[in-house]
C-alpha cells in the first residue's frame, strides 16, 4: 500500500478523526455479529465453529474498545510520563517495546525526563517527549512509523530478529533517505538518544529518515544494516524516497556499522548488491580502519571522550583526506562520549553542517 499523508492537517488534529474512524468500525463489526447471531438459527443447531468465531469477533471489539479508552486515557506525554506508559501504549502495538533498550539493564529512570543511557551524556529531556509525542501522533494519525526488515518466517527460524526493525520519519515524498545507527557498545541500541533525534530533525528539513532497531553484536548489527538498506531499496516507490547518494549515519557502535557499510557496501554483509553509500556521518568512534573506496565522510566527537579519541578519529580522517576523499572534521571542545545532538553544548547545530556536507556530495 502506498504510503499517504495530507500536508494540511496535522497529526495531532488527525487524532480525533482517527477515533471516529475506530469506533464506527467497532460498532459495524458488533452489529455484523449480532445479526450473524440471529439469522434464524436455533441456538442448539449453530455450528461450533460459528459460535467460536462470534465470540472471536465479540471479544476483539472489546478489546478494541479498552485500546480507545486507553487513548483517551493518556492524552500527550510530559517528562512525568511513566516510560512504561509508552512501552505499553496501544498506539504502538507489538512495537511499542522497540522504542527503548530491549535489555531494561542498560536504562534508568522510571519517566521520560528521568531517562539515562549507560555510556551517554547530554539527553535532552524535552526531546525524548517531543519524539515520544511524534511516533505516537502518526501512529494515532494512521501512518506507518514502523517497518519489520525480515519476514515471519526468519524471525521463527531466529528469534532475536523479532527485535530489529525501521522507525520511519517521513520527510518529502521523492526525497533521499539516511538510515541512523544508534550506539550502544554492540550491547544494546540506544535509540532514544543516538538515531531517534537525528532521524526527526533530518525529517524536518525534508529528508526521509529511518532509525535502526538491530541485534547487538558487531556481526549482526552490520547484517542488519545492510538487510535494512535493501529493505528501503526494495519498497522505494511504496516509502516514496529517492534512493540516489543516500547517507548512513552513526554514533559510537552506530558508526562503527556506517563506516563498515559505507567501506564494502550492502552486500558484503549479506545485503542485495546496492550502491554504497554516498555520505557516512559518524560520530564519538575510535574506528580507524579506511580504504581508497570509502564514501565521503563526516566526523564529530568531543575531546573529553574517554571512550573514542579524537586524534585517533582524526588521524583516520586526515589519512582518508590523502588518499583524496571529501572528509570534515570536528572536535568539540570538553565535550564526553555519547553528545548526541548536543543541544545546550559546544556541538549545538552539529547535525546542520552534517546534512549540508551530504548535500555537497549530491551536485
Amino acid at each position: 500500500m502506498k504510503i499517504m499523508e495530507n500536508e494540511n492537517i496535522r497529526p495531532s488534529e488527525k487524532r480525533g478523526d482517527m477515533k471516529k474512524i475506530i469506533a464506527v468500525g467497532m460498532a459495524s463489526v458488533l452489529l455484523a455479529a449480532l445479526l450473524s447471531g440471529c439469522a434464524g438459527t436455533p441456538p442448539d443447531t449453530v455450528d461450533t465453529d460459528e459460535q467460536r468465531t462470534q465470540s472471536d469477533v465479540t471479544m476483539e471489539s472489546w478489546k478494541a474498545e479498552e485500546d480507545m479508552e486507553q487513548i483517551d486515557k493518556v492524552g500527550d506525554y510530559t517528562v512525568d510520563t511513566q516510560i512504561t506508559d509508552v512501552l505499553s501504549d496501544a498506539a504502538f502495538g507489538d512495537y511499542g517495546r522497540l522504542i527503548f533498550p530491549v535489555d531494561e539493564g542498560y536504562y534508568s529512570g522510571s519517566t521520560l525526563g528521568g531517562l539515562s543511557l549507560v555510556w551517554y551524556s547530554n539527553i535532552d529531556p524535552d526531546k525524548t517527549v517531543e519524539i515520544c509525542n511524534y511516533m505516537r501522533d502518526h501512529a494515532l494519525a494512521g501512518d506507518t512509523i514502523f517497518y519489520d526488515i525480515y519476514t515471519e518466517e526468519e524471525k521463527a527460524a531466529d528469534p532475536a530478529k523479532r527485535n530489529t526493525g525501521l522507525f520511519f520519519f517521513k520527510g518529502s515524498p521523492g526525497e533521499r533517505f539516511a538510515v541512523c545507527n544508534a550506539g550502544g557498545g554492540f550491547a544494546y541500541v540506544g535509540a532514544m538518544h543516538d538515531s531517534f533525534p537525528h532521524a526527526l530533525e533530518l525529517s524536518k528539513m525534508g529528508y526521509n529518515a529511518f532509525a535502526l532497531i538491530y541485534r547487538p553484536g558487531w556481526d549482526t548489527a552490520v547484517e542488519d544494516l545492510a538487510r535494512a538498506v535493501t529493505f528501503i531499496f526494495d519498497h522505494a516507490e511504496e516509502l516514496e524516497v529517492g534512493t540516489s547518494c543516500y547517507s548512513v549515519w552513526g554514533g559510537s557502535a552506530g558508526a562503527r556499522m556506517a563506516t563498515e557499510l559505507g567501506t564494502y557496501g550492502p552486500a558484503y554483509f549479506g545485503g542485495d548488491d546496492l550502491p554504497r553509500p554516498g555520505t557516512v556521518v559518524m560520530q564519538y568512534t575510535g574506528h580507524s580502519e579506511y580504504s581508497e573506496n570509502d564514501p565521503p565522510t563526516y566526523v564529530c566527537v568531543g575531546t573529553n571522550d574517554g571512550i573514542a579519541n579524537w586524534q585517533t578519529m582524526q588521524r583516520r580522517i586526515d589519512a582518508m583526506s590523502a588518499l583524496g576523499i571529501r572528509t570534515e572534521f570536528h572536535a568539540y571542545e570538553g565535550l564526553r562520549h555519547g553528545f548526541g545532538l548536543g543541544t545546550g553544548t559546544a556541538a549545538e547545530g552539529w547535525i546542520n553542517d552534517a546534512v549540508a556536507f551530504w548535500e555537497d556530495q549530491m551536485q
